[in-house]
C-alpha cells in the first residue's frame, strides 16, 4: 500500500511539473507572438533628405507600410497653412491614401492636384479636398524637421502646431 501511495505521489508531482513546463512554454510563445517584429520596430522612423527635391515633382517614400507623398512647391503654387517651411522652400507632406476609401491618388503635376481614380476625389497640392467624396484632407504623418531632413514618426514642434491648429489629425 505504501509503495502504491508513493507511486501516486510521484506520478502526481511529475504530471504537475509537466503541466507547469507546458504552461511556461505556451506563455513564452504568446509573448513572442504579441511583441512587434524587429522589422516593424525599425520601420517606426524614416528619414527623408529633402536637399535634392525638385519643384513640382512628387517623391513617394514608404513609412510603416503606407505611401508618403512629399511635394516641393514651386513659386506659382498657392501657399496653405498645412505646408511645411524648410529654409526658403515650402513642402507638402502627407500619407498618400485617399481619406475616402484608402486608394492611392495620382499627382497631376500640370494641374497641381491629386486625383483619386476610385471615386473621383480630388485634392490640391496641399492635400485639401477640391472634389468630394473624400471627407477630409489628406492626413499628415507625424514628422520632425532636422536641417534639410524630414524624420517621419517623430512629433516635432511643426507637427504639434498643425495638430493644435486642427490642420491634421493623429495618424
Amino acid at each position: 500500500m505504501a509503495v502504491e501511495k508513493e507511486r501516486r505521489s510521484f506520478l502526481g508531482a511529475a504530471l504537475g511539473l509537466f503541466t507547469a513546463a507546458g504552461g511556461v512554454g505556451a506563455l513564452t510563445a504568446m509573448k513572442y507572438t504579441w511583441d512587434p517584429l524587429p522589422s516593424v520596430k525599425a520601420a517606426g522612423f524614416t528619414t527623408i533628405d529633402l536637399s535634392g527635391a525638385q519643384e513640382n515633382v512628387l517623391v513617394t517614400e514608404k513609412w510603416r507600410g503606407k505611401p508618403i507623398f512629399v511635394l516641393k512647391h514651386s513659386k506659382d503654387m498657392k501657399s496653405n497653412p498645412r505646408d511645411i517651411k524648410i529654409g526658403d522652400n515650402t513642402y507638402f507632406v502627407a500619407v498618400g491614401l485617399c481619406t475616402h476609401l484608402g486608394c492611392i491618388p495620382a499627382y497631376m503635376s500640370d494641374l497641381h492636384e491629386f486625383h483619386c481614380a476610385c471615386h473621383g476625389g480630388q485634392f490640391d497640392a496641399s492635400g485639401e479636398v477640391l472634389k468630394t467624396p473624400p471627407p477630409r484632407p489628406l492626413d499628415i504623418p507625424p514628422f520632425k524637421i532636422d536641417g534639410t531632413k524630414l524624420v517621419l514618426g517623430e512629433e516635432g514642434p511643426e507637427y504639434k502646431k498643425l495638430l493644435a491648429d486642427g490642420l491634421t489629425s493623429k495618424v
